[in-house]
């Protein structure tokens, strides 16, 4: 991978990414460093997708928990996946980059449906495409999305954006022993029960072949170091 031109990619930031020092909702200054980030990829002539979710907002699966209905929960999970996407288009644009929200949950008045061939009409166009709003159903998370939609637009690579370095064989907070995986296998990362990404997600790029790396979202100049070819994370192929 280390050696591989990069041509689309898929980026999928969870929505507590958006956090920063917040205890609810968007740090601006968060926003706006990764929307640097994403603008400073597309200058190298690579087209970005994004997709995030909305776990600073509203998570539907806690929802559910507290005693909300869960087809409901997961609805009001998909709208704040929507208003994060318009966050991020927002501070795209503030500097001057091209971005189109693409939602699989009709918002006409503030979003385009999203298509597959729009979406990657907007792609070649050099726009950054974020997906919003899931899969549109129920039951299913953002990180089925993101795996769903970089199988569709043809995307190279799922960029893993987490708080953490990589995969670790145990959590690095609690285990100072905790190991770093630099490679992984789909099915060591289903059966150790690792996660990466829920295994719906891991069970798709498996039948597609579309390697995931898992990186650390909060390092500064991470996302363009792997552009370049440095092999920052823990790939999983």
């Amino acid at each position: 991978m280390a050696e591989e031109t990069f041509h689309r990619i898929l980026l999928k930031l969870s929505g507590e990414a958006l956090l920063g020092k917040e205890d609810y909702g968007i740090d601006p200054d968060i926003i706006h460093r990764i929307a640097v980030e994403i603008s400073d990829v597309t200058k190298l002539g690579i087209q970005v997708a994004v997709v995030i979710g909305g776990g600073n907002i509203f998570r539907g699966a806690g929802l559910a928990e507290s005693g909300i209905d869960r087809v409901t929960g997961d609805h009001m999970g998909m709208l704040a996946t929507v208003m994060n996407s318009l966050a991020l288009q927002d501070a795209l644009e503030s500097i001057n980059a091209d971005a189109r929200v693409m939602s699989a949950v009709s918002v006409h008045d503030v979003c385009e449906d999203y298509i597959r061939r729009r979406a990657v009409r907007h792609l070649e166009k050099g726009r950054v495409v974020i997906c919003a709003g899931g899969t549109g159903n129920p039951f299913f998370t953002t990180d089925t999305a993101a795996a769903l939609r970089a199988i569709e637009i043809g995307a190279d690579i799922v960029l893993k954006a987490t708080k953490v370095d990589g995969v670790y064989s145990a959590d690095p907070v609690k285990d100072p022993a905790a190991r770093l995986f630099e490679e992984l296998g789909y099915d060591q990362v289903i059966e150790s029960k690792l996660g990466v990404m829920d295994a719906n997600a891991i069970v798709l790029c498996r039948g597609q072949k579309m390697p995931i790396r898992v990186f650390n979202v909060f390092g500064e100049g991470n996302l363009v170091r792997i552009m370049k070819g440095e092999s920052l994370g823990t790939l999983v192929c």
